[in-house]
């Protein structure tokens, strides 16, 4: 997926560190916290390395995808692939409320790919409930679900809008395509859950944290997909129909709370070695940042240009440049 805040361009520099910092090697067993984690990039590297992952978001969708990459192994089941790419479409909630042959003004999907989708998302909660495919494929087929149709998505790059016109890629006919399966000898165990109230309920060995860098909040970025995720018919407000979210706010994603909010993580976490992912154009100062660490072990940075998320020039945002400086700040408690 094309997704804000993404760490696969940055996998090599993150693992590089943190086998620097704490000498640990690959295939060494020790228990790595994801606690933002997004598609589920990262952990799922540390998963392949040999590491009991924990991982978590505030993100319904962000829990399905990594309920795949983290606690699913071979083999799976996959015989039901040619069955969910041949139904045929039907009308409904993604038909009704995101694309425009419903009436809805939207026009996040073509007519046919919205049809298409709520089939499959439709077949696939009644297998599940019906026990004729287990936890693990329901899993599966749902995380494929989520990253396939986002391909076909008819937006810049995020769910804060839609184009007008459907783009050539949103036009194509859908297909369910299968994510890959991350084998690791110790698997993990994914949460949903507000990560402020986890942190003191887990302990482990190095704790990677990939906060909210801005006010953007992915809630209002990915809403179509956590509707998707969800499949819950939630009542939808205003031309781009978004849902409720005001139990997923970060307060990360605040100037006001984000200092409090990682001075506490900081504070609870159990872990041995924590590092932060954090830009030079975040909510939180890199001063506010190592004063609020250096209060709790010997503070380290490391620091790694690459270019910024390409959605900033499409909404013709304002920046200073194409690249940007990634800070992984690092703390022995």
């Amino acid at each position: 997926m094309n997704y804000i805040g993404s760490k696969l361009s940055l996998l090599d520099f993150l693992e590089e560190t943190i086998r620097l910092v704490t000498g640990y090697q690959d295939g060494d067993p020790y228990v790595f916290g994801d606690l933002f984690a997004g598609t589920g990039v990262v952990g799922a590297a540390f998963k392949k390395k040999g590491c009991r992952v924990i991982a978590n978001d505030i993100q319904h969708y962000s829990y399905v995808l990594n309920k795949h990459y983290i606690e699913n192994h071979s083999p799976i089941d996959t015989s039901l692939l040619d069955y969910f790419n041949e139904l045929p479409g039907i009308e409904g909630f993604v038909y009704q409320n995101y694309c425009l042959g419903s009436g809805s003004g939207r026009n996040y999907f073509s007519d046919e790919n919205g049809k298409k989708c709520d089939a499959i998302r439709t077949a696939l909660e009644t297998l599940y409930q019906n026990k004729e495919i287990d936890q693990s494929q329901y899993y599966y087929f749902l995380a494929s679900l989520i990253n396939s149709i986002d391909k076909y998505a008819n937006t810049a790059s995020v769910y804060g809008a839609f184009l007008k016109h459907l783009k050539r890629s949103a036009a194509r006919p859908f297909q369910l395509e299968l994510l890959p399966i991350v084998d690791g000898p110790l698997g993990g165990e994914v949460h949903l859950d507000d990560v402020n109230h986890l942190i003191r309920e887990i302990e482990g060995d190095v704790l990677y944290l990939d906060p909210p860098y801005n006010a953007r909040q992915y809630s209002a970025n990915y809403h179509v997909l956590e509707t998707i995720s969800r499949y819950d018919s939630p009542v939808l407000t205003g031309k781009t129909g978004l849902r409720d979210s005001s139990k997923q706010k970060s307060r990360f994603c605040s100037k006001r709370t984000v200092a409090e909010a990682f001075e506490k993580l900081v504070a609870d976490a159990k872990f041995s070695y924590l590092f932060l992912s954090y830009n030079n154009e975040g909510l939180m100062s890199l001063d506010t940042i190592r004063s609020i660490m250096e209060k709790y072990g010997r503070y380290e940075v490391y620091t790694k240009e690459y270019r910024r998320f390409r959605a900033d020039k499409e909404e013709n945002r304002n920046h200073k440049g194409n690249a940007t400086v990634e800070y992984l700040h690092c703390l022995i408690k």
